[in-house]
């Protein structure tokens, strides 16, 4: 998940698409840690440490209720695990999961760093805020209350604006990092999750209508649409820029999409509600099954996969093999 800023408008043409599926990252570098993914169990408070090689739990490291998703600091030292219902930031090194301790915040459901690093957004989605906290000293800087469960999120490359998905009041709402401003909020679709810059426009998954939209991050105004699964929940960009994956939690598919006209090119029947994923050095999507105790390890060339049983209601996945990528990492490109 990495390079929040890829230049998409610079892509020339597309790869075939047998070479877009099995894109991969750059080899393991000699003396890295092993391999090992993180997955946030919401549904029991635990976070599964997976070695990767053996595709075995080798640890449980326990939270206080709902650990949700995840966002590593600027200078790679920690990874910020949220507890939404415990109010905390759990603290691990990305490298190894050694727990750090954590730090008490409230409501932290969904969270990302502004591309220039001086903002953590978070999505308080039980408490219905969008807190905007200072990177460095982690004080609360503004508290908008834009609409009802605020869930996923992005930003325009320059930091500017960031976009939020509100899931119970089917908005998409922008605000004015600059000014400390609410700019727009406009009705998106029923059930709005996902969110993803892309190629100057906005991408959203909206739950309810079974497929992403397409929008104008100047007003929100829907641009184009496209039918992905049941409960398109979120949306993630490859290495490269090559593929887009909208996880379908509901209809239990993962859809990969042409990155410039959108199409699906290819559906993976998952069963138990893919939900967050990961890409593997080798090629491989790590996969969250929300609904299934599970994570799947799919080869996106055969369409076959293996499972791993991890805790209740597996939700978002962090994969140590990230950290070999130049760039800022960020959950939504991979």
């Amino acid at each position: 998940m990495i390079t929040r800023r890829t230049a998409l408008s610079l892509l020339s043409l597309p790869l075939l698409p047998a070479q877009a599926l099995a894109e991969t990252s750059p080899p393991a570098q000699a003396g890295a840690p092993p391999p090992l993914a993180m997955v946030m169990n919401s549904g029991e408070a635990t976070v599964s440490v997976i070695d990767m090689t053996s595709k075995q739990v080798i640890n449980t490291l326990p939270m206080l209720r709902e650990p949700s998703h995840w966002a590593l600091t600027p200078d790679r030292k920690k990874l910020y695990v949220s507890d939404a219902s415990g109010n905390a930031l759990f603290i691990f090194d990305p490298l190894t999961a050694a727990p750090l301790g954590h730090i008490r915040i409230a409501d932290p459901y969904q969270l990302a760093y502004t591309p220039d690093q001086k903002y953590l957004v978070v999505n308080a989605l039980r408490l219905d805020y969008v807190d905007v906290y200072d990177s460095t000293t982690l004080q609360l800087v503004k508290r908008f209350k834009s609409g009802k469960f605020p869930s996923h999120l992005d930003f325009s490359p320059d930091s500017r604006f960031s976009f939020h998905s509100m899931q119970k009041s089917n908005t998409l709402v922008c605000l004015d990092l600059a000014s400390m401003t609410e700019r727009w909020s406009v009705p998106i679709g029923k059930t709005p999750a996902g969110v993803l810059w892309h190629n100057g426009k906005l991408l959203v998954c909206i739950m309810g209508e079974n497929g992403i939209v397409e929008a104008d991050p100047l007003t929100g105004q829907i641009t184009r649409r496209q039918a992905t699964g049941e409960g398109a929940h979120n949306i993630f960009l490859s290495p490269g820029g090559s593929t887009l994956y909208v996880s379908n939690r509901v209809g239990s598919t993962l859809s990969a999409l042409d990155p410039l006209s959108l199409e699906v090119k290819r559906d993976y029947r998952i069963p138990g509600g893919p939900d967050d994923i990961g890409i593997a050095p080798d090629g491989k999507i790590w996969i969250a099954l929300r609904f299934n105790e599970a994570v799947a390890v799919l080869d996106p060339l055969t369409g076959a996969f293996d499972t791993i049983p991890v805790g209740r209601s597996p939700h978002g996945i962090f994969l140590n093999t990230e950290m070999q990528k130049p760039g800022e990492l960020t959950a939504e490109r991979l």
